[in-house]
């Protein structure tokens, strides 16, 4: 494929299209492989894998392989999906919700998510969904992002109360955020702070690729 190939020297845009959440949807080759941005940051397959990636090896992939069910708030282009089906080899059941029907559109095109057997997908709006559902999962990770912002709600008790609600006994939580700067490190802070120290570990990452910070968080009991 040609523009594969040219890729290698300069990033190749195939598909463009507006977004009402982020401003703009692109897929495009770039160094061999297709990856998905919004109009200022990378969403899926790019440097966004590369975080979540390292994320999931905090928690350890055999560890993740031997897990039930998997809850991803946020798929976008479904990279850590791909991540964890291709790399981790997990065969448990992945419930991803994505409020953007578009972008599922397009993940499922370019980047074929509908092949994956044992990924249910479902359009809700996150903060609605942690307290519709009554299921309980081993990790729970959260990627949730509008271009560059992060959701309020994110941040909010009763949505941090609700995911440890639904995270089984020693279950994950896996936080990727933006850190561009002092409020979003302050949201940081705080956010850790409501968790329970005697029943949540609670570990911080900065400078994931410059621009990120994961929280990772772990049921003691």
């Amino acid at each position: 494929m040609l523009k594969k190939l040219f890729s290698y020297l300069i990033p190749i845009t195939i598909f463009k299209q507006k977004s009402t959440l982020s401003q703009t949807l692109e897929v495009t080759w770039t160094d061999g492989k297709l990856i998905l941005d919004s109009q200022n940051t990378n969403y899926s397959y790019g440097n966004l894998q590369v975080i979540l990636r390292k994320g999931l090896k905090l928690i350890g992939f055999e560890r993740i392989k031997s897990m039930q069910s998997i809850l991803v708030l946020g798929v976008a282009g479904g990279s850590v999906v791909r991540t964890l089906v291709d790399e981790i080899n997990f065969k448990g059941q992945i419930t991803g919700v994505e409020i953007d029907k578009a972008i599922i559109e397009i993940a499922n095109t370019y980047f074929k998510l509908d092949d994956i057997p044992n990924l249910e997908i479902i359009f809700d709006d996150a903060s609605e969904f942690v307290l519709k559902t009554n299921k309980k999962f081993d990790l729970i990770i959260i990627d949730i992002f509008q271009d560059t912002k992060m959701p309020d709600f994110l941040f909010e008790f009763f949505f941090v109360n609700r995911i440890c609600f639904l995270l089984n006994s020693k279950g994950h939580i896996l936080f990727n955020t933006m850190l561009l700067n002092d409020k979003h490190r302050q949201l940081n802070v705080e956010y850790v702070k409501k968790f329970d120290p005697k029943k949540y570990s609670v570990t911080q990452f900065s400078e994931m690729e410059k621009t990120n910070e994961l929280i990772l968080v772990e049921s003691k009991f």
